[in-house]
């Protein structure tokens, strides 16, 4: 059921994103049909060779991790062939609360220890902060996560949705290195790669993703991991645009041209940038997860002009 892998970020082409398991956005119980779904959810990503697993303390308000800690249960001998990340620092609405950011360093710790009892698992191999809280004390964010891994509940620490500036300022804090930032990244949702093209352009002014993050990143050995990498289907499924329509048809004739699957040419756009994109896979239906599998067992096989002839259909102008 599955191949061998590591705790090691840097072993894993893509992850799959658990935020689809659990039932629904609510404070329902699970119940058996919900494990189910999620057992043939992870089955799929494990036959397709995908072994690191992502989830969120608030996916289906902790649902998700839950689910996937029966399914560990329903295994043994599972967890240790896998990796599990997690995030904490989203404060869902409760009662008269709204939502809000919460890394106060008590909130981190509280919220991997109620994630660990979840997942069921003694340790997570990755945890990233969410979201930027603007009132965190990035020392006491640091004495948290160092506690954190002094204890063995946590092996390795990154981020998530937070520029080059924000992850600098935490890592002066700590002693160990962050591994990751995970960001919003697609065919369709590309101003993290733009931004570097449209400097001294009339479009700069329109693109507000932090300039260098992309770069610090990479000088870093900070894991960049895509999350919404398939676009929410707009090249695979359903178009509402004329240049998703032209960028549809050019996905499948260049999946049907190596043989492969439009879901994996969308993954393959995003693995082919030397930044070394990770993308995470959310769906929940075990077909479409293994649609993404030669993502996975196959290096990209897209031509300098093939790459570009995607970014500037699904741009649906001309580069600048």
């Amino acid at each position: 059921m599955c191949v061998v892998t590591t705790t090691d970020l840097r072993n894993h082409r893509v992850l799959y994103g658990c935020m689809g398991l659990g039932g629904g956005w609510d404070a329902e119980p699970y119940g058996a049909a919900d494990i189910d779904a999620a057992e043939a959810a992870v089955r799929a990503a494990l036959d397709s060779g995908i072994t690191g697993f992502d989830h969120a303390d608030i996916y289906r308000f902790g649902k998700a991790e839950a689910v996937f800690g029966e399914v560990l249960a329903r295994a043994p001998g599972l967890r240790a062939r896998i990796l599990v990340q997690t995030k904490c620092g989203i404060r869902v609405p409760d009662g008269e609360r709204r939502g809000m950011y919460d890394l106060r360093g008590a909130s981190i710790v509280r919220r991997v220890e109620e994630s660990l009892a979840r997942l069921r698992t003694d340790v997570i191999d990755v945890l990233l902060l969410h979201r930027p809280d603007p009132l965190a004390d990035p020392d006491e964010v640091a004495r948290a996560l160092t506690s954190l891994r002094d204890q063995g509940l946590v092996r390795s620490f990154g981020v998530s949705n937070m520029g080059a500036a924000q992850i600098a300022a935490l890592q002066s804090r700590l002693g160990f290195p962050l591994v990751a930032d995970q960001l919003e990244m697609s065919l369709g949702r590309r101003d993290w790669l733009e931004a570097g093209v449209v400097v001294n352009t009339a479009e700069a002014a329109a693109n507000g993703f932090p300039l260098g993050t992309i770069e610090h990143c990479v000088a870093n050995g900070v894991q960049l991991q895509a999350w919404g990498s398939l676009a929410r289907g707009r090249f695979t499924g359903r178009q509402e645009t004329a240049a998703e329509q032209a960028t549809a048809r050019l996905v499948a004739a260049l999946a049907e041209e190596k043989g492969t699957t439009p879901e994996t040419i969308v993954l393959w756009w995003l693995r082919r940038h030397p930044a070394g994109v990770v993308p995470v896979v959310g769906s929940a239906r075990p077909g479409r997860i293994r649609a993404c599998r030669d993502a996975v067992v196959r290096d990209p096989e897209l031509t300098h002009e093939e790459w570009y002839g995607l970014w500037v259909a699904a741009r649906g102008a001309d580069l600048p």
